[in-house]
């Protein structure tokens, strides 16, 4: 069995002797260790949770989620619905200004709207009956649709990755295919371009302009209080000098502490762990399905049957079950429409993956698994599916490299030979991964969908078919056919559910429950 160990790389001896980091003033600033190198900064332009968290930051969105789930105002104090359900008008908040200073306008909402669509899936599933969008003055804009759309309060809130971000008119509209390098946005904090270093530092300062809503906190809803006026993200992706640094007090926060890791910090008094997202995350393997092998679902669904969870789960989080479970489905645990498929679809099984390979026809094409040695939570997980897929009998290269490279090549839709890819690994929350409109593991858009391309017509029926359901039952009835598709066709394939204990130090106090590190309400003392 791989173990995740190696990766920890050659800290582990040497904690005692970590590096010191330079300190700014104490008080008055956060030193965070996030879980990746921040490599692209539009959280439009990638599903990476890294960059989605950092959009929380320097962003705002015109609707969040509470504790529940909820969608509640954030950038909007409200919204009218006509009596058909068609045509929907909201109304900003007052005073609300970008880091360069520009009043936010309803030209800005419009812009972001449609740049997200263009890329999101549940952003498509509404571009789809959008008739017209009108900006009626500075503060109050409508969206007119062919057909009623009961979720477009979801779609604005939708959190975790994808999450739409207003940003200025002049930066939405930039190609959805190509990413925003300029960041202003109208968040708690001002990033600051002339201090970032991809893979050391990134730096945001309080934006004095921000005017929180009056209520309190939940998720990524309510008053986003900025209590630091500086925070610091420092990239170290040796654990052993994070864990030194966190506890000799240089850093505040670890984001994902290393669960080799977890004993150690549990026994320091200066230390603090908590679960702060308790549906946890769920790890998944991603084929491309534009090229041979993978454009065979024979040949996907002989590597499905490779996949032993446990296996995957132990060389990711350690031995320790209560932090992880199988989940032999497409749907979280946790969630509506989980319902475990079994062994007759994943057994785990090396012969029965062995004769389905060769029952397809596999005719030995190189197999390039596209992995990063600077993310623990993911580098095992693709580790583990090399070693497996050559004992079938595949011809397996691992390109192993930085996780900025992995989301720079994973973009990259032409044949191994020319820099392309054929299977990658990811994470994402639980919650972000619920429903059809929600999740991507489940659409089959092809071209226009998640890396890897997956196409499958049916499944986006079945999609649209839930969004207008009629009632939960035959959202429950669509859901359930949706999700057996999905992973019999292997549009990605599970590899197990886990949670999270971020570690901080005992005098950070405010931490939020959620699915990212929110920065607001969080205080020293």
């Amino acid at each position: 069995m791989i173990r995740r160990r190696h990766l920890l790389a050659a800290g582990a001896a040497g904690l005692a002797a970590a590096p010191a980091i330079a300190q700014n003033t104490r008080a008055a600033t956060l030193r965070f260790v996030p879980q990746a190198n921040l490599s692209v900064l539009d959280p439009v332009f990638t599903t990476a949770t890294v960059t989605g968290n950092h959009g929380y930051y320097v962003f705002d969105t015109l609707y969040g989620v509470d504790a529940q789930l909820r969608p509640q105002p954030q950038m909007v104090e409200g919204h009218d619905t006509s009596a058909d359900g068609l045509t929907w008008s909201f109304r900003l908040r007052e005073g609300l200004r970008f880091h360069d200073g520009t009043p936010v306008r309803s030209a800005d909402c419009i812009a972001s709207i449609k740049r997200w669509c263009a890329r999101e899936p549940f952003g498509q599933l509404l571009a789809r009956v959008v008739d017209e969008w009108t900006a009626a003055d500075d503060r109050n804009f409508r969206v007119r649709l062919k057909r009623p759309f009961p979720l477009i309060l979801g779609a604005f809130a939708k959190p975790d990755s994808s999450t739409l971000f207003i940003m200025p008119e002049r930066l939405a509209a930039t190609d959805p295919g190509r990413a925003v390098t300029e960041m202003v946005g109208s968040g708690p904090f001002r990033f600051v371009a002339a201090e970032y270093n991809s893979g050391s530092r990134v730096v945001y300062e309080k934006f004095g302009d921000y005017v929180p809503r009056s209520e309190a906190p939940s998720w990524t809803s309510g008053g986003k209080v900025a209590h630091f006026n500086r925070i610091e993200w420092h990239i170290l992706p040796d654990a052993a000098t994070a864990a030194a640094a966190l506890q000799s007090g240089e850093m505040d926060w670890w984001e994902r502490p290393h669960p080799d890791l977890q004993p150690l910090l549990a026994r320091s008094r200066d230390v603090k762990r908590e679960i702060t997202d308790t549906l946890g995350r769920m790890a998944v393997m991603r084929m491309n399905c534009l090229h041979p092998p993978f454009d065979n679902v024979a040949v996907r669904r002989a590597v499905r049957l490779s996949v032993a969870q446990e296996e995957y789960m132990r060389a990711s989080r350690g031995d320790d079950r209560s932090e992880w479970s199988v989940n032999r489905s497409l749907w979280p645990r946790g969630t509506p429409y989980n319902r475990d498929e079994g062994e007759a679809m994943m057994p785990g099984s090396l012969d029965r993956a062995r004769a389905a390979l060769r029952e397809a026809g596999y005719g030995n094409e190189r197999i390039v698994v596209i992995n990063p040695t600077d993310f623990p939570d993911i580098g095992p997980l693709g580790q583990v599916t090399a070693d497996r897929l050559k004992r079938i009998g595949m011809n397996i290269d691992l390109a192993e490299s930085d996780w900025g490279t992995v989301v720079q090549r994973r973009s990259n839709r032409e044949t191994v030979d020319k820099g392309g890819w054929s299977i990658l690994h990811t994470t994402g929350g639980a919650t972000a991964w619920a429903n059809p409109a929600l999740s991507f593991l489940v659409r089959g858009q092809g071209a226009n969908g998640w890396f890897g391309w997956w196409k499958n017509d049916r499944a986006e029926e079945l999609a649209e078919a839930w969004l207008v359901a009629p009632d939960p039952e035959r959202q429950q009835a669509l859901a359930m056919e949706l999700g057996h598709l999905a992973l019999d066709d292997v549009s990605f394939v599970p590899l197990g559910q886990f949670v999270i204990r971020t570690a901080f130090r005992r005098d950070i106090t405010g931490i939020l429950e959620g699915q990212a590190p929110y920065p607001w309400n969080v205080r020293r003392g």
